[in-house]
């Protein structure tokens, strides 16, 4: 019911920066949570970050605390996710997802919307 659409990813040397974006349609952006999560090659999806309809609860992964930043803007139906100081350990692709749940969640079966994903990719 909610499309995402994610862009912004490419290839970036580690300590590089990069800003990635996910925009929604089809429903009303501010009732969701948004998070977003990530899965490399042979590995399970994992999280990374999540924020409340409101902005007000913004959870993280520990690998991510501290270089990652996630924010929302309501008006313009769209997710963010800062990251700098990127590690060679973040590659991986990135998927923006949505949840109907009240409040924020961390947890992969609380999302049911999902985009197609964007390729990072941190060299050495």
């Amino acid at each position: 019911q909610l499309h995402l659409i994610e862009s912004g990813g490419g290839l970036v040397q580690a300590g590089g920066s990069l800003r990635l974006s996910c925009a929604a349609s089809g429903r009303t952006f501010s009732d969701y949570a948004m998070g977003w999560f990530r899965q490399a090659p042979g590995k399970e999806r994992e999280f990374v970050a999540a924020i409340s309809w409101s902005g007000g609860r913004t959870p993280y992964a520990d690998s991510v605390k501290g270089r990652f930043t996630i924010s929302r803007d309501n008006a313009k139906n769209t997710v963010y996710l800062q990251m700098n100081s990127l590690k060679p350990g973040d590659t991986a692709v990135y998927y923006c997802a949505a949840s109907r749940i009240y409040g924020v969640t961390t947890e992969r079966k609380e999302y049911d919307n999902w985009g197609q994903g964007t390729q990072v990719t941190v060299s050495s």
